[in-house]
Parts: C-alpha cells; sequence; structure tokens
C-alpha cells in the first residue's frame, strides 16, 4: 500500500503584491518552524517581479517559490512571456499552469496546459496543473466529466509524483466564499486520483492532490482530512502570513 503523499500547502498570490508585500514571506518563514516542516510542505508563488527577490529571501528557510504561469516554449520571439527556464533562473521550483483564471481569461485550451507543464518538467520543476468545473458544469451534473477530460488533455504522459502535482478547484468556489461539503470534496478527488493511476500507472498514486477554492483557516482542518485531499492551493488567504500560516496549523 502506497503511503500518503506528503502535504504541500501552495500559495497563489496572483496579480498582487509589491517589494513591500516580501514582508509577508519573511513573517511566513519565521513562523515555519521545524516540528511544521516535518507536517507539511510550503510554498508561495507571488507575481513573477517579486520571484527573484522571494528566493533570495527564503533561501535556507524551507519556504520554496514558484511561479503562475510559463510559455511552453524554452526561449524565442514571445515579447512579455517568461519561459519555464527563465523562472528556474529566477529562483522558483514550481509553476501553476491550467488555473481557470488562465483558461478563462486567456482562453488556454488542455493542449496549451499540457505543453506548459512540460516546459515546467523540462526546465526541472514541478507542474501543478490546475483543473475544475463551473456552476453551470456542476448543476448540470458534469464534474467528473469535465474534470477527468481535463487531467486527459492537460497532464503529459511519464511524469512521476515528484514532478506533478494537480490541485483541484472548483470555478464556482474560487474567491467566493463557497465551498463544496467535505463529501463533495472526497468524491473527486477519489476520482482524481483514479484518473491518475489510469493515466500515470503506479507513479500516480504519489501524485499530490491539492484542494483550492476559498480555504481559509476557519475550514482548512476539516478540508484535510478528506481522504485523497493532499493539502491546498490558496488564493487570497495566502497574501497574510497570519491567514496563510493559521490554515498550515491544520497539520500540527
Amino acid at each position: 500500500m502506497t503511503d500518503r503523499p506528503h502535504p504541500l500547502l501552495a500559495g497563489n498570490w496572483k496579480m498582487n503584491g509589491l517589494r513591500a508585500a516580501l514582508g509577508e514571506i519573511a513573517a511566513m518563514e519565521q513562523a515555519y518552524e521545524s516540528d511544521l516542516r516535518t507536517r507539511v510542505d510550503l510554498l508561495v508563488c507571488p507575481p513573477a517581479t517579486l520571484i527573484h527577490a522571494a528566493a533570495a529571501m527564503a533561501a535556507g528557510s524551507g519556504v520554496a517559490i514558484g511561479a503562475q504561469d510559463c510559455h511552453a516554449k524554452g526561449s524565442g520571439v514571445h515579447t512579455g512571456d517568461l519561459s519555464a527556464e527563465m523562472i528556474a533562473d529566477a529562483g522558483a521550483s514550481f509553476i501553476i499552469v491550467g488555473h481557470s483564471e488562465r483558461r478563462a481569461d486567456h482562453g488556454e485550451s488542455d493542449a496549451v496546459v499540457r505543453a506548459k507543464a512540460q516546459a515546467a518538467v523540462r526546465a526541472g520543476l514541478v507542474a501543478i496543473v490546475c483543473v475544475g468545473e463551473t456552476e453551470a458544469q456542476r448543476r448540470g451534473g458534469q464534474t467528473l466529466a469535465v474534470v477527468g477530460s481535463q487531467l486527459d488533455g492537460s497532464i503529459p504522459p511519464g511524469l512521476t509524483g515528484a514532478q506533478l502535482v494537480v490541485a483541484y478547484e472548483p470555478v464556482w468556489a474560487i474567491g467566493t466564499g463557497l465551498t463544496p461539503t467535505p463529501g463533495d470534496v472526497a468524491e473527486v478527488h477519489a476520482f482524481i486520483r483514479a484518473r491518475l493511476v489510469i493515466l500515470l500507472g503506479a507513479d500516480g498514486a504519489g501524485v499530490r492532490i491539492l484542494y483550492g477554492g476559498s480555504v481559509k483557516p476557519s475550514n482548512a482542518a476539516e478540508l484535510m482530512r478528506v481522504p485523497n485531499v493532499d493539502g491546498a492551493l490558496v488564493g487570497g488567504a495566502s497574501l497574510k502570513a497570519e491567514d496563510f500560516m493559521g490554515i498550515a496549523a491544520a497539520w500540527r
């Protein structure tokens, strides 16, 4: 029987944060004491402008720094884009790809997300592939079909649990204060786990599956007890050290 993957708490700052916000990362480092490090891995994904400074600040603290997106190509005539290699050179170790806001705002298809995930792995980074259904899709009973299709189209073949993280974020729960019931989360995460085993074989059992969507200190402990929930992808509550480390306390 495969041991449960080590939990990961990932913060997605989205389009928030100037240099003054680095103080929040410093506060997270201070609160990330040795006992908590053994219980949960900590990751912060600030805007690209802060990756290098955040990585330098976090060096040796155990707090990992990631990016929120990358281009699929390693270099070239792509004005304004950043390659996974550039992100790695800045000090990041993870890249979020396929977030619902990228899929909606930039029209990213599963094929585009897969290419970006491949780019992250090519650069030696961990790809966090996001999947999730809209409110209309959930009401229509399409949740598992939508999530399954996104997994099939977005995950490159042959990855291991050390190269891939999957984040389930029901679109209707992001930033709304709404969350699925623990039973709903359990159903989708069990489905994702089974699909990962189909796609990746035995390596699928070791991929961390994060839940995201209005995770906060008040509901984190309940959500993190759900089977196949191996951590959380947190938006707004990751902007302040007090809130983010309050969620981390779910693993104490």
